[in-house]
């Protein structure tokens, strides 16, 4: 990383967490500049059928202390 890039992360790391957000959501986009036309179709059906899953009842969803539980009980043993 450049000097000035250093710099730049140094002033960008001071923001407060909401602007830290907006800006990495900026550059992250600034990098994504050609849109796959056949992904975001792909994307929106997913989409689409993962709603559709939620609205019928066909796709269970779990509440997040339950998941947090089960997420470090796994880390805690090593899975």
């Amino acid at each position: 990383m450049t000097k000035q890039a250093l710099e730049i992360l140094q002033k960008a790391l001071a923001l407060p967490e909401a602007d830290r957000a907006a800006l990495a959501g900026s550059l992250l986009e600034s990098l994504d500049q050609v849109v796959d036309a056949d992904a975001e179709k792909a994307w929106k059906g997913e989409i689409s059928r993962r709603i559709s899953d939620l609205d019928s009842g066909k796709a269970k969803t779990v509440p997040w202390e339950e998941l947090r539980s089960r997420l470090s009980a796994r880390l805690a043993n090593g899975k």
